[in-house]
């Protein structure tokens, strides 16, 4: 009996747990389908990037022997969404069964679950941990942090380690991967790639049917093959790692990449694997090509991070996109999507994640998630943003990423405090400033940076929540020996650049 073999876009793995289970007589079914394309209004570079990678997956497959059922996007006979291509296929070839990797999202999961066919979902063993162990991990305790997640998964894995003890004789080498923008030593440009024949006609649909969207297609220059990837590998490693360790948190203006890998595209798309990107950085340490800080910093995201937000975004279940603890419910301020602002990093920031689909880390959580939070915007609309514009953003990944870490939105689930800063860090950690309509080391007056009043705003407003968790002690003890004159003109003022904001005004 034929049954259907279920491939994602984001499971683009030879060796992934469904084609492993798949028999001769199967079918693999792989769909473009206007559902996923649209649940968010996606930036058309990661429509195009999934899309054209499907595509390229599924020759592949088919080079490699395996039947494969593939729709595109403007087939006439297209369903919307993968059950209904399921549905249709399964008509037509008499299949009764659905073998399918577990997906990145509850939303998908429970469209599968409620379709008529049987379903086999089967473990996405690609990760370092599974769910079970990482439940088992995590029962009992009273917070769940990534530092001891992370030491755990070094002793498990042997990654970076020297017996038992890790290398280099710590764990973490965060205090060395700090400098500032100034000390960035751009070693090299992400790896990029021509597109094909293939690539560009996605291109072209995309650019019909999406050319709305938020950001441009072009220049495409992302890898869609696992050949690609493994180069992009290759290259990182060799060039950008060994500076990637002392400037990650760093920002420039004319600088969208410095030493940053873009690997995370290819990771998410299942065209490479944790373990062979962790064991390649492992290997250029060990043959001294690369620093211990920068292999730990680097390892650290994949092994560490990416393994825990996959965790706690399963752990918690489908409701935790629509947690808010906070109560926060303003609108996201039309700069997000290109609205013009004074505000020199977040006009870089946006500008940059609508040409590129890309932002590092410290965009998005000290400069976008930042502003967001201290302003109070609606979680909800954040994470679809994210969401949305980012080429590497899948829902496992980026909710816990935004709803958790960047907006506090889970109440302390992933954090134990909100990343919340003033203008000094954004300072301090690039050049944005210079360029900028504000003055950031003025507090409080028309020029006063709008993170140095937004931050104490925030503080005030949720001070019951905050004021007695042990990281914040200090911050709002320097708050209460301010001048009470200077707090109430910080607030009036706050307020007032908030009021402008909810009227559309530029700030």
């Amino acid at each position: 009996m034929v049954r259907l073999i279920l491939v994602l876009g984001d499971q683009l793995t030879h060796d992934l747990s469904a084609l492993r289970e798949a028999e001769p007589d199967d079918v693999v079914v792989m769909a473009e389908v206007a559902e996923e394309t649209g649940y968010v209004p996606h930036h058309p570079k990661k429509i195009a990037l999934v899309l054209s990678a499907m595509r390229h997956f599924a020759e592949a497959l088919r080079a490699a022997g395996r039947e494969v059922l593939y729709t595109r996007l403007d087939d006439a006979e297209n369903a919307g969404s993968i059950p209904g291509e399921l549905l249709r296929r399964a008509e037509a070839t008499g299949a009764t069964e659905v073998i399918a990797t577990r997906p990145g999202e509850w939303r998908l999961i429970t469209a599968l679950e409620e379709s008529p066919l049987k379903l086999t979902l089967l473990p996405d063993d690609r990760f370092f941990c599974s769910l079970e162990a990482f439940d088992t991990w995590a029962e009992g305790r009273k917070e769940l942090r990534l530092e001891w997640f992370y030491r755990e998964m070094r002793r498990k894995t042997g990654l970076l380690m020297e017996g038992d003890k890790p290398a280099g004789g710590k764990w973490n080498f965060d205090h060395d991967n700090r400098k500032k923008a100034g000390a960035a030593s751009v070693l090299s440009q992400p790896m990029q790639f021509t597109p094909d024949a293939m690539t560009e006609e996605v291109l072209a649909l995309v650019e019909a049917r999406f050319g709305d969207n938020f950001g441009d297609v072009h220049p495409f220059r992302f890898g869609v093959t696992r050949e690609q990837a493994l180069r992009a590998l290759d290259h990182f490693v060799k060039r950008a790692l060994p500076g990637f360790g002392d400037v990650q948190d760093a920002m420039l203006l004319d600088e969208p990449f410095l030493n940053h890998s873009l690997l995370s595209v290819y990771l998410n798309l299942g065209l490479v694997t944790p373990r062979e990107v962790c064991k390649r950085v492992e290997a250029a340490w060990q043959a001294d090509e690369v620093p211990i800080n920068a292999a730990e910093g680097f390892i650290r995201q994949i092994l560490g991070w990416r393994e825990f937000v996959r965790g706690i975004y399963f752990r918690e279940g489908p409701d935790y996109v629509k947690r808010n603890v906070l109560g926060h419910d303003r609108a996201l301020p039309a700069l997000y999507w290109g609205g013009d602002t004074g505000m020199a990093c977040l006009k870089a920031a946006v500008a940059q994640t609508r040409d590129e689909a890309y932002a590092h880390h410290i965009q998005r959580l000290m400069v976008t998630g930042n502003f967001a939070l201290l302003i109070g915007a609606d979680p909800g609309q954040v994470h679809a943003w994210y969401l949305s514009v980012y080429s590497d953003a899948f829902e496992w990944v980026e909710a816990p990423n935004t709803l958790g870490m960047s907006q506090f939105a889970d109440g302390g689930v992933v954090g134990s405090k909100p990343y919340v800063s003033s203008g000094n860090y954004i300072a301090k950690m690039s050049d944005y400033c210079g360029a900028c309509a504000y003055d950031v080391k003025a507090k409080t007056g028309k020029r006063a940076c709008p993170f140095n009043l937004f931050y104490w705003h925030f503080l005030d407003r949720h001070r019951d929540r905050f004021a007695t968790n042990p990281r914040m002690a200090n911050i709002y003890r320097t708050w209460d020996r301010m001048d009470p004159d200077r707090r109430q003109t910080v607030l009036r003022e706050a307020e007032g650049l908030l009021a402008r904001l909810d009227a559309g005004a530029l700030v």
